[in-house]
């Protein structure tokens, strides 16, 4: 199964955040597919960079974003677009002219 989840970087006591996908097999900080952005907490006010072409991709292949990663994702307004997609893609087939 393929995951979005954070992977931690930076200093001691100074944490930011890369946001990737990766099997839900590989560690923490181990091996990815594909970085997708990246979230820094300490910043004030946070930072949160997201390739949102890629995650909304990655989310409609079936990965399964982390609780975090979810979100990030919800204040980024990225999975109110993906229902977007969803229920416009579901309105094409059955609309008559």
């Amino acid at each position: 199964m393929v995951k979005i989840r954070l992977t931690r970087k930076g200093a001691k006591k100074s944490p930011f955040y890369r946001v990737v996908v990766a099997h839900d097999t590989s560690p923490r900080d181990g091996r990815f597919i594909e970085n997708l952005g990246y979230y820094s907490p300490t910043k004030d006010p946070q930072v949160v960079e997201l390739k949102e072409d890629r995650v909304l991709h990655w989310l409609s292949q079936g990965a399964v974003p982390s609780d975090t990663a979810r979100s990030l994702f919800r204040k980024k307004g990225i999975l109110q677009r993906l229902s977007e997609q969803k229920a416009g893609a579901a309105q094409e087939p059955g609309s008559e002219d």
